[in-house]
């Protein structure tokens, strides 16, 4: 018997597209159907499917998947104990390199950045963009960037380029924003 081929919602998951095969199969009929490239068929079980999908059984992906985000979860614990040590830090960075009046804000800022999703990355960058361009130029703090930020990341730097350099509008100016 040949397969009727089905094509699966974008964003389910191999149990829902094995289980869409399984209950159109109720009428004698047998259906495959593409899953991020592999072929899954309605005589295929659970295991077979996240065998062929991920090169693990249902019960070890899952396994995989809690010890995954227990990690996770512990590397968060880690930072937020760490970020007063890593503040006090980060500040004195900053006044290494920051104007002066341009302290307080930074003081302000730091925490922040530390508590959000990049966990204080775009702080060591922000200061290398800076110093690139009192040392060098603003063309060379432009590509310090270019190489380090897109997306998300890409705004936030410009805000603080905007904030804690004084030749930040200029730089983005020159950045073409």
């Amino acid at each position: 018997m040949e397969y009727r081929e089905i094509d699966f919602v974008h964003g389910w998951t191999i149990e829902r597209a094995v289980k869409e095969l399984h209950e159109r199969a109720n009428d004698g009929n047998k259906y495959c159907g593409k899953f991020n490239e592999n072929k899954l068929t309605s005589d295929m079980s659970l295991d077979d499917a996240y065998m062929l999908c991920t090169g693990k059984t249902l019960e070890q992906f899952n396994k995989e998947q809690e010890e995954s985000r227990q990690r996770l979860i512990q590397e968060e614990e880690e930072h937020k104990r760490k970020i007063p040590e890593l503040s006090k830090y980060w500040i004195e960075e900053g006044h290494k390199v920051l104007s002066k009046d341009k302290w307080e804000m930074w003081d302000k800022c730091v925490p922040v950045r530390l508590g959000d999703l990049y966990r204080g990355m775009e702080l060591g960058q922000c200061l290398d963009i800076i110093k690139t361009v009192k040392e060098k130029s603003i063309q060379d703090g432009i590509d310090v960037m270019n190489n380090l930020h897109s997306g998300i990341s890409w705004g936030l730097m410009k805000s603080m380029i905007r904030e804690f350099c004084d030749r930040g509008n200029e730089f983005l100016e020159q950045l073409g924003e």
